[in-house]
């Protein structure tokens, strides 16, 4: 049975992907900020699946060594990991910075990621076939890579720096791809579609009456939008497919910046020195 990770299981589309995951009987374990919480939600999930084998980790993902610990406590606990789920991210309303002074976008929707996925590779290769699955967001059409000022310092604005956020993390999905070619590991990405969560309606509550009324017909719940990323971590039909972006179940397009080969090796370069890899 499949060893699985997930970042971000304890509300909204990452409980609801590791309950869809614990109902195949594989081992999953989530991380939480809260050891109450996870403790809870553990508790939860184990009854409502009939799957003991749900664990969680503690882990901050607006923090590098909480990170670093974390998948160092993963490799001590579990001898393979055959699918890792970059499921956790943020939307804050103002310009926050994480523990480490980085911006809270980029820091825990892009850097977590990046650094959990490299400090785990070499248990994931050992494990092939393995599965990297990045969720990242449909916004990341609207997102621009900027190197002047990748943590909004100069000017933040919410929407563009997660958006900025997500397509660091479809760069970062394609460029490991080709790296990971041959080893057995396959990386992908996904939208979720737009979701109800507590994340998105802090938002609506900021929009005009009108706009905020027809925005809630479009949403879908935590357990639709958990879909494709359980798909994507079980389905035979994906085996071998490899640095693609997948929406409804489906591979998309996607920005074609996503694509940019420079933009990619910049950022990572840029990225590295940041996580200190």
């Amino acid at each position: 049975m499949n060893i699985i990770l997930l970042t971000g299981g304890t509300s909204g589309i990452g409980k609801e992907t590791v309950k869809g995951l614990a109902i195949t009987d594989a081992t999953v374990v989530f991380t939480a900020r809260d050891r109450e919480k996870g403790e809870e939600v553990k508790r939860e999930i184990i009854k409502e699946t009939n799957n003991n084998n749900v664990d969680y980790l503690v882990c901050d993902l607006a923090s590098l060594s909480s990170v670093r610990a974390c998948a160092r406590e993963f490799a001590e606990r579990w001898d393979r990991l055959d699918i890792l789920i970059n499921n956790a991210g943020v939307l804050p309303q103002e310009r926050q910075e994480s523990r480490d002074g980085i911006e809270l976008n980029f820091a825990v929707n892009f850097l977590a990621p990046f650094l959990l996925t490299n400090l785990l590779l070499p248990l994931l290769k050992q494990s092939a076939p393995a599965r990297i699955i990045n969720v990242s967001s449909s916004m990341h059409a609207e997102g621009n890579i900027n190197f002047d000022d990748l943590e909004s310092k100069k000017a933040f604005d919410k929407y563009k720096a997660y958006a900025q956020s997500k397509l660091a993390l479809l760069l970062f999905t394609k460029k490991l791809a080709k790296e990971l070619q041959g080893t057995g590991v396959t990386v992908n990405a996904l939208h979720p579609g737009v979701i109800g969560t507590e994340m998105t309606m802090r938002n609506v509550r900021t929009m005009n009456p009108i706009a905020a009324f027809f925005f809630k017909r479009t949403l879908i719940t935590p357990a639709q939008g958990a879909k494709t990323s359980v798909y994507l971590a079980t389905s035979p039909d994906v085996a071998g497919v490899t640095g693609e972006y997948f929406d409804k179940k489906k591979i998309a397009a996607a920005s074609p910046l996503a694509d940019d080969t420079a933009l990619a090796d910049k950022l990572w370069d840029i990225s590295a020195k940041l996580v200190g890899l």
